[in-house]
């Protein structure tokens, strides 16, 4: 719970948490070293390198000792200065007066500028020169003395370069491991845009790479495929062989019907048009979304070639708003059966049926809405489901179904990997069934 804000911040996508599971330790790591390396150990070895300085200036002015003669004073230095490697000169009195000249990176210039101003009497000002030349001015008793020395008798040569070397290699090792990461990742991100494909109706070529771990995934994703293949295909062939065989007998009862008397036949007639219909439904539902490959849709055409049809039978079909533009991987016969059987209940169940459709950049909805008694929102549930039977919400006496329409609309929308999701109109005041597919 304690880590529950962090989500919102977190990358979703697996190619970034695996960037960022690898770069922050070695971020981390890097800062830290530089850290500790520019707190403790540079700062740490510039104070002892200064220190030295301070005692090798504290021996000349011992040398010198209380002499204001400034040509006798650098006499008195010159045998110590060249084993020291160092150079003194005095100040003309009537220049401007020298003050420190650190650049904005110089951080070992700052650490000797503050240990000298705290412990050499007379100190006056530091700088860094760009010739990697050290100059410090100090008050003697001769005059402002200007001491020259290499830079590197007090800092390091290149402060710099183990940061440097670092953020270089760390960065080349981050490159190469990114690459080998993406090549690992890579048979994982297929798998799931074949899953993802598969669960919308589409069959995308895949085959097991990658590490041990993925190739068992993958081979096992394509034996629950073809298993669920071969149990769709063993059911559409066995409801289709049973609706083909039925269509015989019906075929004599009607041919036998046809020789009796119209009127003691007319039950009969009714009860054999009510069983053509229902092996009608069952060979609809044992194809379900079978029908047909993923193509691009527009549908909002595919909505308006609808509504029409059901205009030239002279029902009471509209449009509704038509929001978004573009298409859609679907499975056109599939969906037109879908939308054809929402349609028909709804001028089944009421007297007029509207149609909408809305197009986002990440789903497509299709919506079809009637003023009949509409479905509970208890019962809704139990509508969805194969040979379901709804009353008092929906009359049995108006319809010659068996419960298979809705049955096959939900088939259909979880083929394309949406979802069938019933309501209440809130204009028309029936039933509002709404068809979801993610993009």
């Amino acid at each position: 719970m304690f880590f529950q804000w962090l989500k919102q911040y977190v990358p979703r996508s697996l190619y970034a948490r695996a960037a960022l599971i690898l770069i922050m330790p070695v971020v981390t790591l890097q800062l830290i070293v530089t850290i500790v390396f520019i707190k403790r150990d540079l700062e740490d070895v510039t104070t002892q390198m200064t220190t030295t300085v301070l005692r090798e200036i504290s021996l000349l002015r011992q040398q010198a000792g209380e002499i204001k003669d400034p040509e006798l004073y650098l006499q008195r230095l010159q045998p110590y200065l060249a084993p020291l490697t160092m150079a003194a000169r005095f100040v003309d009195p009537d220049a401007p007066r020298p003050v420190n000249e650190l650049s904005l990176n110089e951080f070992s210039g700052r650490v000797v500028r503050d240990k000298m101003q705290r412990e050499l009497v007379g100190f006056v000002a530091v700088k860094f020169p760009e010739n990697r030349e050290f100059l410090l001015y100090f008050e003697t008793p001769a005059g402002l003395l200007e001491l020259r020395l290499d830079r590197r008798r007090l800092t390091a040569a290149a402060p710099h370069q183990l940061i440097v070397t670092m953020v270089f290699f760390g960065f080349l090792m981050t490159v190469i491991s990114f690459v080998y990461m993406r090549n690992q990742l890579r048979p994982i991100k297929k798998l799931a845009d074949a899953a993802q494909a598969f669960g919308r109706g589409r069959n995308l070529a895949y085959s097991p790479r990658g590490a041990t771990e993925v190739r068992v995934a993958g081979s096992a994703f394509l034996d629950m495929r073809a298993r669920i293949e071969r149990q769709i295909e063993q059911r559409t062939l066995m409801l289709s062989g049973v609706s083909h065989d039925l269509r015989t007998p019906l075929t004599r009862l009607k041919l036998s019907l046809a020789m009796i008397d119209e009127e003691d036949a007319a039950p009969m007639l009714r009860d054999v048009s009510e069983m053509q219909a229902l092996l009608d439904a069952f060979l609809d539902f044992s194809r379900g979304a079978s029908t047909g490959e993923p193509e691009a849709v527009d549908p909002q055409h595919l909505a308006i070639s609808v509504v029409e049809d059901w205009r030239r039978q002279d029902k009471d079909v509209m449009l509704g708003e038509l929001s978004g533009s573009g298409t859609v991987l679907l499975r056109a016969q599939s969906m037109r059966r879908a939308l054809e059987n929402l349609i028909s209940n709804a001028v089944r169940y009421g007297t007029r049926a509207r149609v909408s459709v809305a197009l986002t950049e990440k789903s497509l909805r299709l919506r079809v809405e009637d003023d009949g008694p509409g479905i509970a929102a208890a019962q809704r549930g139990d509508a969805v489901r194969p040979f379901a039977r709804l009353d008092p919400a929906r009359n049995q006496d108006l319809g010659s179904g068996v419960g298979l329409g809705l049955a096959i609309v939900t088939d259909i929308a979880r083929a394309h990997g949406g979802m069938l999701r019933l309501g209440k109109s809130e204009e028309l005041g029936g039933l509002q069934a709404d068809i979801v597919i993610g993009r």
